[in-house]
């Protein structure tokens, strides 16, 4: 049960428009690219934060007033989880900052900005580090996972976080989400070509200028593609919701056992890349695979509910990761994690209606390296 966000109440901006790859520079030459010194790099999310950057941003007007209360909760309970364990700094509108301050606590900062909706993962910066230890930041051009949802606000929202966090601002010549990238923090990236390669994003884009741009900004001296599905979810099928790094050389990956998915076959196919890959050191990877629950037990599941384990988040000392009610899935879960990461704690929370709006942990969050 791996499905995921659909249109909720989708509004696409007038002055919106698909960004063209001519737009953002990239007729450059990508073997030019290519030779460029890497100044930066995408830490692994298992290496120490200094900070996770979060979004109270849930509106009546895209989740609607029955899930609006609970995906509230929902948020402040991941924000509260890790809270215990970093620092966590939490954008809100100013006319959500008293029921955000009551249902996060004092332990989660509070800081006025407005925002659009609560993927923080998607409109927020990645963070990377510069060879000095410099903090850097990426505007990935976000444009509402091309043009699907209202987001004039949310386009700002990586502006504003490097801004805060004091990290030199860099500007991509791509349009993609956090989401839509996996690393190990030693120079191999994960991506599905449904959601980068996606016309709504990067149109006529090829993956020799994606894989210049990756090494440019985060450091990225191989990627491995997965196809993904695109058109199935708001995000086209993003990576986190398929295979993630627990270390260099191990990758965890969702399996939708379900023959009647859509995301059924994709992920078999996912598995068969990803048994056959190497790494950028050249390791081959160890995979393991993830079912999702076999049934879920909840009063907001829907057909955008989005079941899967994949979309955990690793913070300092910690795992935080969905339940659905399955206590056999959710068991075997926890196990597998467990022993993912050993000397961290796996804490599983209640998400529903974070889920029945198409997302899970990892989309609500964005990782600050120390």
């Amino acid at each position: 049960m791996l499905t995921r966000r659909h249109f909720l109440k989708r509004g696409l901006l007038a002055s919106g428009g698909v960004w063209a790859a001519g737009a953002l520079g990239l007729g450059l030459d990508p073997l030019a690219l290519a030779k460029q010194a890497a100044a930066w790099q995408m830490p692994d999310e298992g290496a120490a934060h200094a900070a996770t950057w979060m979004a109270f941003g849930p509106s009546e007007d895209i989740w609607g007033g029955k899930l609006l209360p609970a995906a509230r909760e929902n948020l402040a309970g991941i924000a509260r989880a890790i809270a215990a364990h970093e620092p966590v700094k939490m954008l809100v509108r100013e006319e959500d900052h008293d029921i955000a301050e009551r249902l996060c606590g004092s332990a989660v900062e509070l800081l006025v900005q407005p925002i659009d909706d609560l993927w923080m993962r998607d409109s927020g910066p990645v963070f990377v580090k510069g060879p000095s230890g410099r903090l850097g930041a990426v505007g990935f051009n976000f444009n509402g996972w091309g043009d699907k949802q209202e987001h004039e606000q949310d386009a700002k929202v990586a502006a504003f976080v490097a801004g805060q966090a004091r990290a030199r601002l860099l500007k991509a010549d791509l349009v993609m989400e956090g989401g839509g990238i996996e690393v190990d923090g030693e120079g191999t990236a994960i991506v599905t070509e449904s959601c980068v390669l996606n016309p709504n994003r990067n149109p006529g884009l090829g993956k020799a200028r994606c894989e210049a741009e990756w090494r440019r900004l985060l450091g990225v001296q191989k990627v491995i593609w997965l196809p993904g599905i695109a058109g199935k979810d708001i995000t086209d099928g993003h990576t986190d919701f398929y295979a993630r790094f627990a270390s260099p050389g191990v990758v965890v990956a969702g399996l939708e056992s379900d023959p009647s998915s859509f995301d059924h076959a994709v992920t078999r196919r996912h598995l068969d890349i990803l048994r056959k890959s190497t790494d950028a050191k050249g390791r081959p990877l160890q995979v393991i695979p993830l079912p999702g629950p076999s049934t879920v037990r909840s009063r907001y599941e829907n057909d955008a509910f989005a079941a899967g384990y994949i979309n955990f988040y690793v913070c300092n000392r910690a795992v935080i990761a969905p339940e659905f009610g399955d206590g056999k899935a959710d068991r075997h879960a926890r196990d597998v994690l467990r022993d993912l990461f050993p000397g961290r704690e796996v804490i599983q929370l209640n998400i529903d209606a974070i889920a029945a709006g198409g997302g899970g942990i990892h989309c609500t969050t964005q990782q600050q390296p120390r």
